[in-house]
């Protein structure tokens, strides 16, 4: 598949603020605290910056409200009805704790349900696709809510200043949860028998092997340039340890090491870097996520 860059930047930066938004509604911070107002806003524009790169992937993004009606059936639609949705609890307690020193309970259980479930949608969209047998599978939301848990409490420990203990186990905890669910997922990936072949898809198979003997079309169209997308396994590769090092190598040794010092400028340093370096490596994950997946379309190619 085509990986488009309003949506691999949509995925991370909305997932990355999401988890965020939990980590803040669970009340890990304290809203008192200049770094925690400063999480807020960090969240708000995270999650803004996502959406907003999103509308850049539609055809005529002024019929972007249009998308909303079809919540009964669409991931899509769901996904963006809830995004809505959670935004506003998410403003209000930003509101509290900027304004009043305030962490609201049931407000801040409001977003964790809404930014969870934002997410879930978000990753649905990708897993409720028979078409693409890799991301068919529960894995896909399971890996995309993992990496989002695992980035909000990264965030939330670089702004706790390396006192807060608990944030950094759980990033810690989080991180290594989503690098085992990414394994299996890709294990699965690259082991998976394609249920649609050239053999199902022209119903020939009980005549034998089937081959394309010529393009349906000459040129290239829409469905060669998105759905036709080839990464040479080679690059692959060397994107998949990019990704490695980036999103688990060095967040765990960044943590790992702000744990040892145990607070102050030093251990903050080393979470700020670790937060960049996952970000890092969460794009080239989402990158290699579109690139590598195969359309059955491409049966007829």
């Amino acid at each position: 598949m085509h990986p488009a860059n309003s949506i691999i930047v949509f995925t991370t930066l909305s997932g990355l603020g999401y988890g965020l938004a939990v980590v803040l509604g669970l009340g890990f911070l304290d809203p008192s605290l200049e770094s925690t107002k400063l999480a807020y806003l960090t969240s708000l524009v995270l999650i803004s910056s996502g959406l907003a790169a999103s509308l850049l992937h539609l055809g005529n993004a002024q019929r972007a409200w249009r998308a909303l009606s079809q919540w009964r059936s669409s991931w899509l639609s769901r996904e963006g009805v809830m995004a809505i949705a959670t935004f506003v609890p998410l403003t209000l307690s930003a509101t509290l704790a900027i304004f009043a020193d305030r962490h609201d309970v049931i407000l801040g259980f409001i977003t964790v349900f809404g930014a969870v479930v934002t997410v879930y949608c978000t990753s649905m969209i990708y897993a409720s696709l028979k078409t693409v047998d890799s991301w068919h599978t529960k894995l896909t939301p399971l890996c995309f809510l993992l990496f989002s848990l695992a980035g909000g409490f990264l965030f939330a420990s670089a702004f706790l200043g390396g006192n807060g203990l608990v944030a950094e186990l759980l990033a810690l905890l989080f991180v290594l949860l989503a690098l085992i669910a990414k394994l299996v997922w890709r294990k699965r990936a690259t082991t998976l028998l394609p249920i649609s072949t050239p053999e199902t898809a022209t119903g020939l198979g009980f005549i034998g092997k089937v081959r394309l003997f010529e393009r349906p079309h000459a040129l290239d169209n829409y469905l060669t340039r998105e759905m036709g997308f080839r990464v040479a396994r080679k690059h692959a590769a060397k994107l998949l340890m990019i990704a490695f090092v980036f999103g688990v190598v060095l967040p765990i040794l960044a943590l790992l090491l702000a744990l040892a010092i145990g607070g102050g400028l030093a251990a903050q340093i080393a979470l700020v870097l670790g937060v960049v370096a996952y970000t890092l490596g969460i794009f080239v994950e989402r990158w290699l996520f579109f690139a590598e997946a195969k359309h059955a379309v491409m049966n007829y190619y």
